[in-house]
């Protein structure tokens, strides 16, 4: 059985300036935006290249038997980049302030900046030079037809 991870629910307080904050300053697309049944309303936002969506929502965490967890309360999301450096110039560029890259090591994947949304959720933005080569979806999608 496959299974995939694609939607991740995001706690904020304020619908609007989250997607407006991720769309304007971290640049994830707008997938939708509506009011799907009454009283629920979803925001899902796509980061450029990824098959993974988060989603914003009133009324969102009542469909789950979980309790709602805490707007900010989130760490650790983790998007990945081929060229560090080139996210980090756009993303200043943009606005958003984000840390300067720290390299921990020579290695692929030991190099990483971070940010917060505007409720304190935290996010890692790893370099994976590896990824220039070899995009995730390609990777995947070749290990399927092997």
């Amino acid at each position: 059985m496959d299974m995939t991870l694609e939607v991740i629910p995001l706690p904020v307080s304020d619908i609007d300036r989250a997607r407006d904050f991720y769309r304007d300053k971290v640049g994830f697309h707008v997938d939708i935006d509506q009011e799907v049944v009454p009283g629920l309303r979803i925001v899902q936002l796509t980061p450029p290249g990824s098959g993974c969506s988060i989603a914003l929502g009133e009324g969102i965490w009542k469909m789950s038997p979980q309790s709602a967890p805490a707007p900010g309360s989130y760490q650790g999301l983790q998007l990945c980049v081929a060229d560090i450096d080139a996210a980090h110039a756009e993303l200043t560029a943009r606005g958003l302030e984000v840390s300067e890259p720290v390299r921990y090591a020579e290695s692929d994947g030991a190099t990483f900046m971070y940010f917060t949304d505007p409720d304190g959720n935290g996010w890692a933005v790893q370099e994976y030079r590896r990824r220039a080569k070899e995009p995730l979806h390609k990777a995947l999608g070749d290990a399927a037809g092997a």
